[in-house]
């Protein structure tokens, strides 16, 4: 059957579109809805995305780049800088803004240099409030009215989980987006790299299997790759901060680890579609999350004064 011609390019809608907001909104669980894939990590816990992630939806004449982002919060430390600043960072460059707001938690805002951020790119704003099918009416009108005084506009009311008011937001951000070629091959569904997919997939299930401080000290890092061996072999390390968090992580004869590698392994053999031979190494990076050096050896971007420099490290106490 003919399909038809291919849309003109002056057909076509194409842009970015960053999803922001405090910590734990949903911001990832509506990237894997939008998408219909999960490229996004979820976790109960807050603060569990760390560094963007970009899904792409492709239609025939529409393609958007869902940028999920870390919460908008108030930095403690160098890592949480490194997220506000990747958040900010998508905030400023993409086409439209979508400002998810929790109305279980209608107390919760943005606030300060966040909440100034997004008035100034008021005419770019959309927002949906979200888990409108788990709360009371009260934090839903709480929630609608703080939008229309902060930003003069009207949020959509949605549930990422269940998938309710999505395809209304889908049709309003489509409306918002600009007349342009696609950015993308169709096919593509993300832009990072599979080694970082897989890398987030092995945290995922530490913030699964361990409790307390464990899953936040923690970072995976995808150190080696051999696509062409059957199995897969992949190699990954997870560092901590502490020698105790180390010992933690491995267990009493390596059972806890042996245990966290065989449902990492599942997982990314699910997200392949192959088998995998994976490989778990842990290894303690003192105090990682507070030296911006440290940082930037495990790829994040911290921000940097005016002068260009990035932050000095931190003292271990803070």
């Amino acid at each position: 059957m003919d399909a038809g011609p291919e849309p003109k390019t002056e057909d076509r809608r194409a842009g970015h579109v960053a999803l922001v907001g405090r910590p734990n909104v949903g911001k990832s669980t509506l990237l894997n809805a939008l998408i219909g894939e999960k490229l996004s990590i979820v976790t109960p816990r807050a603060q569990t995305t760390r560094e963007p992630v970009t899904g792409i939806l492709t239609t025939a004449t529409v393609q958007i780049a869902f940028i999920d982002t870390p919460g908008l919060l108030q930095p403690q430390y160098a890592l949480h800088s490194a997220m506000l600043y990747a958040a900010m960072r998508a905030l400023y460059d993409a086409d439209v803004i979508l400002l998810l707001l929790d109305a279980t938690r209608p107390g919760e805002v943005p606030e300060n240099e966040a909440l100034e951020a997004l008035k100034a790119r008021c005419d770019h704003l959309a927002v949906a409030i979200n888990k409108t099918d788990s709360a009371g009416s009260d934090g839903v009108k709480e929630l609608a009215s703080w939008t229309r005084r902060s930003f003069d506009v009207e949020a959509r009311f949605i549930s990422a989980l269940s998938g309710g008011g999505i395809d209304v937001l889908l049709e309003d951000l489509v409306a918002r987006l600009p007349v342009h070629p696609f950015f993308y091959p169709e096919d593509e569904l993300a832009v990072q790299p599979v080694r970082f997919f897989i890398g987030e997939l092995v945290r995922e299930t530490v913030f699964e299997e361990y409790e307390q401080e464990i899953p936040y000290a923690a970072v995976v890092r995808v150190e080696e790759f051999r696509e062409a061996q059957d199995p897969l072999y992949i190699r990954a390390t997870i560092y901590v901060e502490r020698d105790s968090q180390k010992a933690i992580l491995i267990g009493q004869g390596g059972a806890r680890i042996r245990r966290l590698g065989e449902r990492s392994r599942e997982k990314v053999e699910a997200f392949l579609g192959r088998h995998v031979f994976l490989d778990l190494w842990v290894k303690a990076l003192p105090g990682w999350r507070r030296k911006p050096s440290t940082l930037k050896y495990l790829g994040y971007n911290l921000p940097a004064d005016r002068d260009g420099h990035t932050a000095e490290e931190e003292p271990a106490s803070q």
